[in-house]
């Protein structure tokens, strides 16, 4: 089945880059370097926008990293790196965006927990954030979430449902308390002045149901950009597969303007997965193309030989490594599908349906691999070097199918 037509909702741009129902869904991620530390920060912010991250949220949470956000932007423009840099703030932001004045300059948006923004004067200071944003003309973030949920404002509703003469579920009370401090908080930034193209929304939770159902309420109530994302979902394939679940449900109802995949990474681990799976899921879908498409088939008693397995991992390999610059020179790439098969079972039939592809020699078969492009066989591949002359085809591939603009066999292929 299809997926929904996209919810309207209006353009809000972050830095240069839209975010809203007329515009691509968004991948954005958060470093967890400390901000304090322009370099290590600059770096990761760099490595997350190089692995295809169009935002990138780092924490706003004390003088030092306050006064480090101009030092990292700088740093990142001498790297070339001219990704949307945001500030996540809780409890001081008011203070901290008053405070330092380039802070607030330099960064693309803000983003608000109105439920740890302080206690009896959370109003205002909320009020003093949206001050700040408008007099840089900011775009804010008000995102709600279940774990740090406006105390005042649930324990008015919970009441409020306790008297009922068939009270609702808690979790039912909870998820419409999620909802009303999105909104509420979203018409007091624009009672303050903050327009109404300058806010997006998110209401964050860990279970995949709740999800779904809060961003279903919040959705038919307001024409904000939702930004969708599971919080704690977890480490591993825990937190990919729990994201995963709750963004496609979503993603299918046509709900969702930006995405964050919430990934632990292990000791060490690599910080841009979770841009990895969020481009992935997008792509997957249909709804956005980040790089070629590779099918490979599981393996079964047929490809017992581990050289199935090492070539797809290579070939695999080889398409993320030349991305970047495939990106840079040759537009439409992405679109690219290439099959990498393990026998005669699916490989050729798999292979001539891909772009291009290649069927390999199962366990016990003719130790030959037959190459096809655009459905049509060219030549078959035997030896110890497959990988290496199946890439150089791929390569000529890509040169021609993909041609760099300006170049000779680009404008052959522009309509006259």
């Amino acid at each position: 089945m299809p997926t929904s037509p996209r919810r309207r909702s209006t353009t809000v741009l972050v830095g240069d880059v839209p975010v809203g129902s007329d515009h691509p869904i968004v991948v954005q991620s958060m470093t967890n370097t400390d901000t304090a530390d322009p370099d290590a920060t600059a770096l990761q912010v760099a490595q997350l926008a190089h692995a295809g991250s169009e935002l990138v949220r780092v924490t706003v949470n004390n003088d030092e990293a306050a006064q480090a956000v101009p030092i990292i932007r700088e740093k990142l423009d001498r790297l070339g790196v001219d990704v949307p840099i945001i500030g996540d703030f809780h409890y001081n932001g008011h203070l901290l965006l008053t405070k330092y004045p380039a802070c607030a300059e330099t960064l693309a948006k803000y983003r608000i927990n109105p439920g740890n923004v302080g206690g009896r004067h959370k109003d205002a200071n909320f009020q003093q954030i949206i001050e700040v944003a408008l007099a840089y003309r900011k775009p804010v973030r008000i995102g709600v979430n279940w774990g740090s949920l406006d105390q005042q404002l649930l324990t008015a509703m919970m009441d409020a449902n306790a008297a009922l003469d068939e009270p609702r579920e808690s979790r039912e009370v909870m998820i419409e308390a999620m909802v009303a401090s999105a909104l509420r908080s979203a018409q007091l930034a624009e009672e303050t002045g903050q327009p109404h193209d300058a806010i997006i929304l998110s209401a964050k939770v860990s279970g995949v149901q709740d999800l779904v159902e809060v961003y279903d309420r919040l959705a038919d109530r307001c024409d904000y950009p939702l930004h969708l994302g599971l919080t704690e979902a977890g480490l591993g394939s825990r937190g990919i597969i729990s994201s995963t679940a709750g963004l496609a449900i979503l993603l299918q109802r046509g709900i969702g303007d930006t995405i964050r995949v919430s990934l632990t990474p292990a000791p060490g681990g690599d910080r841009t997965e979770e841009v990895q799976v969020a481009q992935q899921v997008l792509q997957s879908m249909g709804l956005r193309s980040f790089a070629p498409q590779v099918s490979a088939c599981p393996g079964c008693g047929r490809t017992t030989s581990t050289f199935f397995q090492e070539m797809a991992r290579d070939i695999q390999d080889y398409l993320r490594d030349q991305m970047p610059v495939w990106r840079e020179h040759h537009p439409g790439v992405e679109e690219l599908r290439v099959a990498v098969m393990g026998c005669v079972v699916n490989g050729p039939g798999e292979s001539k349906h891909a772009d291009i592809g290649i069927s390999l020699p199962g366990t016990f078969e003719e130790p030959v691999a037959p190459v096809f492009v655009d459905g049509e066989k060219v030549t078959t591949l035997r030896g110890d070097d497959i990988v290496p002359r199946f890439l150089e085809i791929l390569e000529g591939y890509v040169g021609r199918r993909f041609p760099e603009p300006g170049s000779v066999s680009a404008e052959a292929q522009t309509p006259a």
